[in-house]
């Protein structure tokens, strides 16, 4: 199913020359260095084609033909490869193999267009391999990234001095790719099991690049385990001989539905895509059924990732989701239409699926509605009105707040636990009370899903988006109860290296009855410190209206009592920062009225 949708997105996409998508039996490859020959196939220039500054400089990808599956062999691709194959220069200290490996890119484009080919092109590049090459080495070792070339053994291509084009896409090679790829499909000897058609069955498929933590040169998707098993008669077969099948013939994929999938999928994955986000260890990407979902395969990712540099374009996203809601508009012009959503996260030589979910983009609507719902709670005065992002979500539950930290599944959990409206995963919250009692800091990402957790989760409707004078749970209560203890130390003793919060929070947020006598001697010492009585008279108020609704002081907080702890001090936090004008009114007319009578 999977394999069939990325199929449909190919063909979706192949129509509009706009997209970017290779056409069938080419692929989008950056090469960095271009050898620059004349129609007597002299090389005249090695050019450079990165961009950048330092070793950020990198190359736009070019269309070239499709390259062949690399294993320990010698396979050559066409017209273009690394260094090695190109030049025949040893990077690596094996000249016999270099040398082998030249002579497979020779002979690779002498079988797909003879050893005379008319195009000037192909004659120019066939003449500079044959009689040029020797001479082409020692003018390239005097060029300034000869060093650099010997070093890295980069990708190589060549382009004629009167064309903008290069080489191999030049009309020559185009028709004749074409009439190979339309000679190939002739041969049939399996049914593909995407498209249903007779067709050639690949043996071996191209690699999926992107994939965080894979392999740099790409993994498989598809792929069968190549161990030797123990068979009837005693003897060793290979795991992937089931019923005399070897390799991609157990699973039958015809030549052009593997190279619509992979090319999709690379697409989806490439360098800049706005189709791909990073959620934990799994590489996300998603695509709409048809074209009119691209608005909201734009949406998407402003939903869970807004741009760092654009904040606003996350906000506006969420934004437009609210009022097609509450206007009962569609978001797009089809809302009934299939949205995909694929996570894919390295396992070894091999790729694996973390998740895979299909719904329709008016479900979608409805599960980030909720999600946005579950996760509203007051910010502070320094935090954008953007989205909080999954990955700042992640990360809030991660040690040192790193994404290499985050436990592993979590981010694949949240993503469906989103997706499907279902009840986030424990892990989320046990992860965000462990960095809070570890960093004794509940920050706003922390505060916002522990929030979720307890609505999602617990159906805790008392758990608002604001401080709920109304809340009476133990955990919430006590919460508060220590924030206005911290902010009374703060008034009365300004910064210290070790505040209450510093020294108590672990223990009042699990066991408060013992240590909660000795924080109310701290609190009547510290109202005693403050200048300002009518400040003191205040808080002696607020720290009777928290009490009075606090029945019993419990031993000890279960984890789900912490989260409402933590929910509690941080509503109570932010209530002291976003004081109305009106109490600051009034505070400053108690503080003139305490210095005239001083």
């Amino acid at each position: 199913m999977i394999l069939q949708a990325l199929n449909d997105y190919y063909a979706r996409k192949a129509a509009d020359p706009q997209t970017g998508l290779a056409p069938e039996g080419f692929e989008l490859k950056a090469i960095p260095f271009v050898l620059v020959l004349d129609t007597a196939g002299q090389l005249l220039q090695l050019t450079d084609r990165r961009e950048g500054e330092g070793k950020k400089r990198q190359a736009k990808a070019q269309l070239v033909p499709q390259g062949v599956k690399k294993t320990s062999g010698v396979a050559a691709n066409l017209l273009w490869d690394n260094a090695e194959y190109v030049l025949g220069i040893a990077t690596r200290g094996k000249p016999e193999r270099v040398a082998e490996q030249h002579a497979a890119f020779v002979k690779q484009i002498t079988e797909a267009f003879g050893n005379a080919p008319e195009d000037a092109g192909l004659h120019a590049v066939l003449t500079f391999l044959k009689m040029h090459r020797a001479a082409a080495l020692d003018k390239l070792a005097t060029h300034p990234a000869w060093p650099e070339i010997l070093e890295s053994n980069p990708l190589l291509t060549f382009q004629l001095n009167t064309d903008t084009a290069l080489v191999c896409q030049r009309p020559a090679v185009i028709a004749a790719l074409q009439a190979e790829n339309d000679a190939g499909s002739t041969v049939v000897n399996g049914i593909c099991l995407i498209t249903g058609e007779p067709d050639a069955i690949e043996r071996l498929h191209p690699s999926i690049k992107g994939v965080w933590g894979a392999q740099t040169a790409g993994a498989n998707i598809v792929s069968v385990n190549n161990k030797n098993v123990g068979g009837s008669n005693g003897g060793q077969t290979p795991a992937f001989a089931s019923y005399g099948k070897q390799q991609g013939f157990n699973a039958p994929i015809g030549k052009r539905a593997v190279f619509t999938y992979t090319t999709a999928l690379n697409h989806l994955l490439a360098k800049g895509s706005r189709q791909r986000i990073q959620v934990g260890d799994a590489s996300t990407v998603f695509w709409a059924e048809k074209s009119s979902g691209e608005v909201f395969e734009s949406a998407f990712l402003d939903f869970l990732d807004p741009p760092r540099d654009d904040p606003d374009r996350g906000t506006q996203a969420v934004a437009s989701l609210y009022a097609s809601f509450k206007a009962g508009q569609p978001f797009t012009d089809d809302d009934e239409q299939r949205f995909h959503v694929l996570g894919l996260a390295p396992n070894a030589a091999r790729i694996a699926i973390r998740f895979w979910h299909v719904a329709s983009i008016r479900e979608l609507e409805g599960a980030f509605l909720l999600h946005f719902e579950s996760l509203a709670i007051d910010r502070p005065a320094y935090e954008t009105t953007a989205p909080l992002s999954l990955f700042r979500l992640l990360t809030s539950v991660a040690a040192q707040g790193k994404a290499e930290n985050i436990p592993p599944n979590l981010g694949g959990d949240v993503m469906r636990a989103i997706l499907k409206e279902l009840p986030y995963p424990e892990t989320l919250m046990q992860g965000a009370l462990r960095r809070i009692r570890a960093e004794r800091e509940i920050s706003f990402p922390r505060a916002a899903l522990l929030k979720a957790y307890l609505i999602r989760n617990l159906n805790d409707q008392e758990i608002t988006v604001s401080l709920n004078l109304e809340n009476t749970a133990p955990g919430y209560r006590l919460g508060r109860l220590f924030a206005a203890l911290e902010r009374t130390q703060e008034r009365a003793q300004g910064n210290l290296n070790a505040s209450i919060r510093d020294r108590y929070y672990g223990a009042f947020s699990s066991t408060p009855v013992t240590v909660m006598p000795t924080l109310m001697k701290l609190k009547n010492h510290h109202l005693a410190k403050l200048p300002n009585r009518g400040e003191a008279v205040n808080l002696e108020k607020l720290f009777a209206e928290i009490i009075d609704g606090l029945t019993d002081v419990p031993s000890r907080l279960s984890l789900p009592e912490q989260a409402r702890f933590a929910v509690g001090y941080y509503h109570q936090r932010q209530s002291f920062f976003t004081k109305s004008d009106a109490d600051k009114s009034d505070q400053s007319v108690t503080e003139s009225a305490h210095q005239s009578a001083d």
